[in-house]
């Protein structure tokens, strides 16, 4: 089986953090994003992947290579300019034309969901198309879709008002994974700005095209935002995203321990959290309530750190009090800095002493 990743995107909701990262491999758990993604594909029989690529595709070509020592075969297609979902798909068909199917897969998505039967779903139904759909309490920023009873789609919503959707009993949109067979792009331009979302798919229906919705009760989160970013690390570390590795030795409480960290016999760790390899922590710091610190982070005395995600090589002073942030690579705060929940700090920054940020 073949797949696709569409991760062309900018990162621009992720900003500052992917200004030096592409979002692709920015650190989820402290590994690039895109080797969770890939993982999951490749639990599910995918043996190539395309990755379509824009924004700064050097960086994770050379990360990922060929995709050996990740047990698959990547192939690597890059956008000069942004094509939208279903041109940047149709600019890596040559990868996998004559193919009876294909994965397509959004790579802003955080999911657990069976692919396997996402296939199965597809084939019963002799599909040209097959969404992923998942249920939300707030639908005004996602792809609205309505089925009827045997899951064959009739319409869809773009990002609809509150008025638009008064009555329903829930709210299943579209969680940008499908299963495609590859005929479809036949009439897509190539080179040209095309959406699935408002184009390909709305252009299936209206020529009576069996186009199906098959709705998922796995976990499922973009994590294109800052805060969703941060949401998706609380849900890997309670265990609600099943398939997922994380990288060091499991304690009690729901705490991984990487190696060779040093810390400090008055510091605590309060699971769930991860703390990263050659971590230090000094006296009386207290690290808790799903915090993720990266590689190399040094933690001085008598701080706090809770629901924040701590890039590696940062250098935090004493007395530093941080909640519900997120530190870019190697940031540095002096003794006494604190930021509040929705902070997010760009790569190399530079924090004085009693610096306060409260977002």
């Amino acid at each position: 089986m073949k797949a696709v990743i569409i991760a062309g995107g900018l990162g621009t909701r992720l900003r500052p953090l992917t200004y030096n990262t592409p979002k692709p491999i920015v650190p989820v758990a402290n590994r690039p994003f895109v080797l969770h993604q890939i993982e999951l594909l490749k639990s599910h029989g995918a043996t190539e992947i395309i990755l379509n690529l824009h924004y700064l595709s050097d960086a994770i070509r050379e990360l990922l290579g060929d995709g050996k020592k990740w047990g698959v075969k990547l192939h690597y297609s890059i956008e000069e300019n942004p094509l939208g979902t279903a041109g940047a798909v149709k600019l890596a068909e040559r990868h996998f034309k004559g193919e009876p199917l294909i994965v397509v897969f959004n790579g802003d998505t955080l999911t657990d969901i069976n692919i396997t039967e996402v296939i199965k779903f597809h084939k019963k139904k002799k599909a040209r198309a097959t969404l992923t759909l998942t249920e939300v309490m707030d639908p005004t920023t996602y792809g609205l879709v309505f089925t009827d009873k045997q899951g064959r789609v009739l319409n869809f919503i773009e990002k609809p008002s509150w008025e638009r959707v008064e009555g329903l009993d829930k709210y299943l949109i579209n969680a940008g994974i499908y299963v495609l067979d590859p005929s479809i792009f036949e009439g897509v331009p190539w080179g040209k700005p095309v959406m699935f979302e408002n184009v390909v798919f709305p252009d299936l229906l209206k020529r009576g095209e069996p186009v199906y919705g098959f709705e998922s009760k796995n976990y499922w989160i973009d994590i294109g935002s800052p805060e969703k970013y941060r949401l998706a690390h609380e849900a890997i570390l309670r265990g609600e995203v099943t398939l997922f590795r994380i990288f060091g030795r499991r304690e009690a409480g729901g705490i991984f321990m990487g190696e060779k960290v040093e810390m400090d016999k008055t510091a605590r760790v309060i699971g769930p959290a991860l703390i990263g390899r050659e971590v230090k922590i000094g006296a009386e710091s207290v690290i808790k309530n799903c915090t993720v610190l990266g590689d190399r982070v040094v933690v001085g005395r008598e701080s706090s750190i809770e629901h924040s995600i701590i890039w590696e090589g940062c250098q935090i002073g004493n007395n530093v009090k941080l909640n519900g942030c997120i530190l870019g690579y190697n940031c540095k705060l002096e003794d006494g800095v604190s930021i509040l929940k929705g902070g997010v700090i760009a790569d190399f920054t530079i924090l004085s002493k009693g610096s306060s940020i409260n977002a």
